[in-house]
């Protein structure tokens, strides 16, 4: 638990220390100036868990079994073939993970089956028709029927491509998913613009001349610092506020992208990637009220519990949530997706929703009215961006050599 002390006393107890010290500069200066006094190495360790690695001669199956296994979104690709010696910048080759998986065996057409093989032309025939360029707004429709049939998900996981392919063949695939890290050097106000502003889930820590990754920054652990603070002046000028004051939720009911309970879960996941965002709420059809919630990481039961997809031979979000519960109730009984959807109203205190979400442990929090009927989303992404201001050109050439994710992209 010393790591869980150092965030109580460390890194807020010195945020407190460098806020009192610039009284004459506007609010969210202040706090740009406190965040960037505080070097990452500040951060707490992960203690004595390891970050999680995926060798490059690792199968497609075999990543998905390791991501699903440790409950991780992604994980950094070690190159099998760099030398002992080497340092991270050739130890590692990228990063992969669920989504990105995801998109590459669809865009496979070489399956083994040709039954198979045909649905996957369906599928990406019928993407092309529906979405037309990259980045509207229109909502694809959904997948041909018989691609939302159980065999087709047993057919993909027996495939030779699923099976045979290695990891080394997807990363670097993806602009959306590069290996960026931060130096124990940079700063937290690094840390907080790429969590936010770039749309980066997560940071690898390195250290210059060290060979292998000295740990991971996510977004749920900066949220987790900021709920250390709480009680603390610098951030009560924030943390009192309500999301209403500080206009959130920013994506409103009417522009959300949502899924009706009895529509094919997999359309929750062509639509999450396509429109690159990490969760949709699962909603009533009767009256508009987030009964769930499904995110990219969900992917996973499609591809290794066959009972999701035995069980039901077209697979709606409803059934969706209520077997992949009964398969967590066994093997995970403290997951977050076992509880009651978290919400909250747009009236609450910015402190009692960062508290939620630090409770629960999620990555996003559905607005209601009185009524219970969804309003927005606000998630951790929001949250952090209201603590930072990016100074301009403050990144200078920090990007030399990867390509962040978009700026319009929403995860």
């Amino acid at each position: 638990m010393a790591h869980e002390a150092s965030i109580k006393v460390e890194i807020p107890s010195r945020l407190e220390e460098l806020w009192e010290l610039s009284p004459h500069l506007p609010s969210p200066q202040r706090l740009n100036a406190a965040f960037d006094s505080i070097a990452v190495s500040s951060f707490p360790p992960l203690g004595e868990a390891k970050v999680i690695e995926i060798a490059s001669d690792a199968s497609i199956a075999e990543a998905v079994q390791i991501l699903a296994r440790n409950n991780v979104l992604s994980a950094p690709v070690r190159d099998v073939e760099a030398p002992d010696d080497a340092s991270w910048i050739d130890r590692y080759i990228g990063i992969v993970e669920f989504a990105g998986i995801i998109l590459w065996l669809l865009q496979q057409s070489g399956v083994s089956s040709p039954k198979a093989s045909a649905k996957l032309e369906n599928l990406q025939a019928a993407a092309l028709a529906s979405s037309g360029s990259f980045g509207r707004t229109a909502v694809p429709e959904p997948y041909p029927p018989e691609v939302l049939e159980s065999d087709f998900f047993e057919e993909l996981t027996s495939s030779s491509c699923y099976n045979q392919s290695k990891v080394k063949d997807i990363v670097g695939s993806f602009r959306w998913a590069p290996f960026l890290p931060v130096q124990k050097s940079d700063t937290l106000l690094t840390v907080l613009l790429l969590l936010s502003n770039y749309h980066m889930k997560s940071l690898p820590v390195v250290e210059s001349g060290r060979a292998e990754i000295q740990g991971l920054i996510t977004q749920s652990a900066v949220v987790h610092v900021l709920s250390q603070c709480i009680g603390i002046p610098w951030f009560d000028s924030l943390g009192k506020l309500s999301l209403a004051q500080l206009g959130l939720p920013s994506t409103t009911s009417a522009k959300m992208l949502k899924i009706v309970e009895d529509e094919p879960v997999l359309r929750a996941f062509r639509v999450m990637r396509y429109h690159n965002v990490g969760g949709l709420p699962v909603i009533t059809k009767s009256d508009n009220k987030p009964i769930g919630n499904i995110s990219i990481r969900d992917v996973r039961f499609l591809l290794t519990a066959p009972q999701v997809y035995k069980s039901h031979r077209t697979i709606t979000a409803k059934d969706f949530l209520q077997v992949t519960k009964s398969i967590l109730q066994k093997d995970q009984p403290s997951s977050p997706i076992l509880h009651p959807v978290i919400v909250c109203t747009s009236s609450e205190r910015l402190q009692d929703v960062i508290s939620k979400l630090d409770r629960a442990r999620i990555h996003r929090i559905y607005v209601v009215d009185k009524h219970g009927h969804l309003e927005g989303v606000v998630t951790l992404r929001d949250i952090i961006s209201k603590f930072v201001d990016e100074p301009p050109g403050y990144f200078g050439d920090f990007f030399a050599g990867v390509v962040p994710a978009t700026r319009t992209c929403k995860v």
